[in-house]
C-alpha cells in the first residue's frame, strides 16, 4: 500500500521596497481570503491593520489574526523555527506569506525555502511589488531592484492610478524587460485577486458558519467605501480583479508524450505564472497520474496512484498575464502522444527521465520528502 503523502502548504514571498505597497497588498489578501487560513511572517507589525495587533515590533511573537489566521514577527535566523510552528497540523493553515522586507534579500529567502528540510512547505513564488509612481526614483536609489525583478515569479505594478496611460505602458514594458518571463500585473491600492497566489480553501459545510459581521467583513466593507462602493452583498472591486490576468483550462483524454510535454514546460511563454493540475503519461507510467505544480521557474511533479475506475485524463489550469490562450492550447495539444509506445519498449523509460528530475525524492528516514529544485535554486 502506498503511504499517504504529507500535506504541503505553499509559502509565498512578498517583496518590495519601502512605499511600494506590499503591506497594503498583504492586508488586502487578509481581508479577501474567502475562508482561506493564512499564516503571515513579518518583521514589523507596524502597518498590519489587523485586530489584536498588540505586540507591534516584538520579534519572536505570534498573534492570532482571527478566523484561523496567524501572524509571526521573526528575524531571518528564526525563519525555519516559525515555519515549523505554522506548518503543524494544529495551526490548520492553507498558505503562508512571508513579507521579505527587513528579513533578507528576497532571493536569499527563496533559497532558504528551497533548501529547507521542512517536508510540510511548498514554494509558492516570489512576488515583487513595484511603485509605478516612484519606479524611476526607486530604481535610482536602489539599483538592486533590477536584480530583484530578475528573480521574481510575479511582479505587481502597484499604484497605476497615479500615472497616465502612456506612462503606465512605458513602465509595464520596462518592468517586463527586467523581469523576463515573470507575469506583470497592474494594480491599484495593492488589490489583486488572491487566487493568483493561492487556491481558495474548501471547507466542510458548517465549519465557518455565517453570523454577525467579523472584523474581516468590516474591513472589507471599509475598503469598498474607500475605493469603490459595493452592492451590500460583499461585491465590488474584488469581483473585477480577475480582469488583470487570464486563466486557461486544458483537458486531454489522450496521454501526453513526456518529452514533448517537458519541452513545452521548458519553453513556456512569458507571463505564464502558475500551472497546476494532473498529467497522464500513459505508457510512461501506467500506475500513476502526475500532479503538476509550477510557479515561475519552479517546477515539481508528484505521482499519485490512479484510483479504481478513475478516468485517465490530463487536466491543467494555467494562470498568467498577457498570455495567448489559443497558443497554449495548440502547444499542449501537440504534446499528445500520437501513437502510445508499449510499456516495455526500450525508449519508454528514458522518455520519463525529464519528468522524474522534478519528482520529490524520498528522504533517507523514509517518512519525509525533499523536493527536486535545480531550476528554481539556480534562478
Amino acid at each position: 500500500m502506498t503511504p499517504p503523502r504529507i500535506p504541503q502548504i505553499p509559502v509565498v514571498v512578498l517583496a518590495g521596497f519601502l512605499g511600494s505597497g506590499k503591506t497594503t497588498l498583504l492586508n488586502h489578501l487578509l481581508r479577501n481570503r474567502a475562508g482561506t487560513r493564512i499564516g503571515v511572517i513579518v518583521n514589523d507589525f507596524g502597518a498590519i491593520e489587523i485586530d489584536a495587533m498588540t505586540v507591534s515590533g516584538q520579534v519572536g511573537s505570534t498573534v492570532s489574526l482571527g478566523n484561523g489566521c496567524l501572524c509571526c514577527a521573526v528575524d531571518a535566523s528564526e525563519l525555519d523555527t516559525f515555519l515549523e510552528t505554522l506548518t503543524r497540523p494544529s495551526a490548520r493553515l492553507d498558505v503562508i506569506v512571508i513579507e521579505a522586507s527587513g528579513l533578507a534579500e528576497p532571493q536569499e529567502l527563496v533559497r532558504m525555502l528551497l533548501a529547507s528540510d521542512n517536508p510540510h512547505i511548498l514554494y509558492g513564488g516570489l512576488v515583487e511589488v513595484v511603485d509605478a509612481a516612484e519606479f524611476d526614483a526607486t530604481r535610482q536609489r536602489h539599483p538592486e531592484l533590477d536584480r530583484h525583478l530578475a528573480v521574481a515569479d510575479l511582479v505587481v505594478l502597484n499604484k497605476t492610478d497615479r500615472v497616465g496611460e502612456a506612462e503606465r505602458e512605458r513602465l509595464r514594458a520596462t518592468v517586463a524587460e527586467l523581469s523576463g518571463p515573470a507575469a506583470v500585473i497592474p494594480a491599484e491600492h495593492g488589490r489583486i485577486d488572491p487566487e493568483l497566489l493561492f487556491d481558495p480553501a474548501l471547507r466542510p459545510d458548517g465549519e465557518e458558519m455565517a453570523g454577525q459581521l467579523s472584523f474581516e467583513d468590516l474591513l472589507r466593507h471599509e475598503e469598498c467605501d474607500r475605493h469603490e462602493q459595493c452592492d451590500g452583498h460583499g461585491h465590488g472591486h474584488a469581483d473585477h480583479l480577475h480582469a488583470a490576468y487570464e486563466s486557461v483550462d486544458f483537458t486531454a483524454e489522450v496521454p501526453m508524450d513526456p518529452r514533448r510535454f517537458m519541452a513545452f514546460l521548458d519553453s513556456r511563454p512569458e507571463g505564464l505564472y502558475r500551472i497546476k493540475g494532473f498529467v497522464d503519461f500513459g505508457a510512461g507510467d501506467r500506475d500513476n497520474t502526475y500532479a503538476l505544480h509550477a510557479v515561475g521557474r519552479f517546477l515539481r511533479f508528484v505521482p499519485r496512484p490512479w484510483a479504481r475506475g478513475e478516468q485517465r485524463l490530463t487536466q491543467l489550469v494555467m494562470i498568467g498575464a498577457g498570455i495567448d490562450a489559443a497558443a497554449l492550447h495548440e502547444g499542449l495539444a501537440a504534446c499528445r502522444a500520437e501513437q502510445e509506445p508499449q510499456p516495455d519498449a526500450p525508449d519508454t523509460e528514458r522518455a520519463m527521465w525529464g519528468v522524474l528530475r522534478y519528482v520529490p525524492e524520498p528522504a533517507r528516514d523514509g517518512d519525509a520528502e525533499v523536493d527536486v529544485r535545480e531550476a528554481a535554486a539556480e534562478a
